[in-house]
Order: structure tokens, then sequence, then C-alpha cells
């Protein structure tokens, strides 16, 4: 509508000076350059005008599928929304909630979302249905999977799971734990009771669990919060027993990335610094989090412990900060093995076309 105002002003006056030199003409003047004059003048303003300029384009729709509700375990990309990140590289973002029904991988794969976030077995998986998704950045550098038992329970490390009721989630997030017993020639059906944990940690609290899964930034603290301390709580983490698996990650559509490799880079580029700024200034990150979180659902205390929690586990004590968002060759390979020694994939993954730093080194230029 400005563009279209500039140009009618600027013909008002190119009309009004015609007029003018017609005027004097029949008064006698000489007109010979009335017509040129009349010309310039009306090419001057135009020139002059707004609407000579061009118009700026419209910003580029990415749809991004969480996989959780709104918490501060996605905080980088609201912080990244809110600071206006995404629309400086000419995006318009939409952020989708996920939920227990809802699977990112084929919210991406059918094309409802360009962009999804899950934990890389759960990728892992869905490459292997065929699906056509490719990781493009690796978000947390480490695993926020730990068990945790009350120090009475006498399981001072992973050889006192024996004879222990251990419980887990299930559904896909039961993969390190196997790893852990593995690696202690533990049988999870014979050497212990390997049983289903609900998501709340009420069974742990109740006693009716000896060691829980906990994520560090999540249901670890929920345990504290209820009154439980530190000092009495034994942690089996498994960073610390070489049987992580990389958790959450972004991957795209491959079709909908070989066509849109810019538009992927700047999305990933301001998500990045989106999550800088969370760890520089979680109060200012769960701000954000609090205008999108089910109200009632959580309380802001709680989500910038998480926030503090999730800033481990993306930027880690002596990892070098210009290096968030790639994904290492070596911890990925991990993560491979041991969703095929267990299970979760039938064949070996093929690692060099399920992951690129592709976008990442785009991003960083």
């Amino acid at each position: 509508m400005i563009g279209r105002k500039g140009k009618f002003r600027g013909g008002l006056l190119a009309a009004a000076l015609i007029m003018m030199f017609s005027s004097l003409a029949g008064c006698g003047g000489n007109n010979n350059n009335a017509a040129p004059a009349a010309e310039e003048a009306a090419g001057a303003e135009a020139s002059a005008s707004p609407a000579a300029a061009e118009p700026a384009a419209d910003p580029v729709t990415v749809k991004l599928q969480l996989k959780w509700v709104p918490q501060a375990q996605f905080a980088g990309y609201f912080l990244a929304q809110d600071k206006g990140y995404y629309a400086e590289e000419g995006l318009k973002v939409e952020i989708l909630p996920g939920g227990p029904d809802i699977v990112p991988e084929q919210q991406v794969a059918g094309g409802s979302a360009d962009i999804g976030v899950d934990w890389v077995a759960s990728l892992l998986t869905s490459q292997e249905q065929e699906m056509p998704l490719v990781q493009i950045a690796q978000i947390f550098q480490k695993s926020g999977l730990v068990l945790v038992s009350k120090k009475d329970a006498g399981i001072a490390g992973p050889a006192g799971l024996k004879g222990k009721k251990v419980g887990n989630w299930m559904g896909g997030n039961e993969f390190e734990i196997l790893a852990l017993f593995d690696k202690y020639k533990l049988d999870s059906n014979k050497d212990l009771n390997f049983t289903k944990q609900g998501f709340t940690m009420d069974q742990f609290l109740g006693g009716e669990i000896d060691a829980a899964s906990a994520m560090t930034y999540n249901e670890y603290q929920v345990i504290l919060e209820s009154g439980v301390k530190a000092e009495d709580l034994n942690v089996i983490d498994m960073n610390d027993e070489g049987v992580a698996m990389l958790e959450d990650n972004l991957f795209a559509n491959k079709e909908w990335l070989e066509a849109n490799k810019e538009t992927a880079a700047k999305f990933v580029r301001a998500s990045l610094k989106g999550w800088k700024d969370a760890i520089a200034d979680p109060e200012a990150a769960v701000d954000s989090v609090m205008k999108l979180a089910e109200e009632g659902s959580t309380t802001r205390e709680h989500q910038l412990t998480m926030m503090t929690e999730v800033a481990k586990l993306i930027q880690p004590e002596g990892f070098d900060a210009s290096r968030l968002g790639y994904t290492d060759a070596a911890a990925f390979q991990q993560t491979a093995d041991i969703a095929l020694k267990f299970g979760v994939i039938k064949t070996a993954s093929k690692t060099d076309e399920a992951y690129t730093n592709e976008i990442v080194e785009m991003a960083a230029k």
C-alpha cells in the first residue's frame, strides 16, 4: 500500500506541472520546454519515492517440530524467536509443540514440518525405515540420562544393580541402560528386575523401585524438589560409564534440504545464537519458555534449573563453544553401535549418510 501511495503522489505532481505549463502557454508564455520539464520533474519525484525501491522479500516459513511440550529443553529456539534472530535471517519460524502422540520424524518425513528435534536413536530407526531424513545439527553433546538410587538401597555403582528393581520409561529410552547392563554382564531378565517406569517419580519416591531412570535436567530435579537431598542419592551417569547415546538433534527431510540449504543454514545460525544467549542468560531463556508452557504444568524455578542443566549438555565443561551444533563422528558412531547391538536398528547405520556437518559449517560463515 505504501508503494502505491508514493506513485500516486508522483503522478499528481506531474499532472500539476503539466497544467501549470499549459496555463503559461495560454497566456502567451513560451511552452517549447514545458513537456520535457514536466517529464523530468515527474521522473525525479518517482526516483525519490520509496516506491522506486525494491520491496522487501516475504519471509521464508520454516516449521520446527519439537520432541515434547514447551520447556527449557527447547529454550534456545524460543529465545531466538523472541529476540528476532529468525526474523533477521528472513525467516518466519513456526515452533510446533510435541507430545506423547507426536513422532517428530513422521511429521518431517510427511511434510508437516521442515525440521525436527528428537534423540539420535529415534532418527536412526526412522532412517532404517527409509524415511528420507538426515541429521543437520547435534544440539546436546552429552547424554542427560542417569540411574538414581537412594543410598540406603546399597547401589554404589553399576555392579550393585544386581538383584534390584530398576526402572525405565521404555519405548526407546532404555538402550543406554541395556548397554550398561551388558558392560557389567548383568542379564536384565535374570540378574535384576528391569521394569517399566511411569513418567512421574512416584514409584521411586514411594520405594517401589530401587533405581530409577532420570534426566539430569528434569526427573532428577523433581526428586530434589520433593525434599530428597543430593547427598542421600547415588547416581550412575551414562557418560561416565561410556555407554551414552546422543540425544537432542536437528534433522530435516532430505528432499526439502536439497532445495533449501541456505534456509536451513539460516535457521541453524539463528538457533545456535539463541542457544548461546540461553546459556549466558538462563533467566531470559525461561521468560521465553514460561510464555508458552501450559499454565499450571510447571514452575519457573523448575524451568530455571532445567535450563541450567541443559546448558551443561549443550556446552559441557571444556567444550569449544565454536563447535556448538557440530556432530562428533565418534559419539555418533557409538550411538549407532549401541542401537545396532540392542536391536534399535537391524543393520549397521550408514553414518556417512545419516548426518552432515555441511549445514552447521554454512551457518558458521
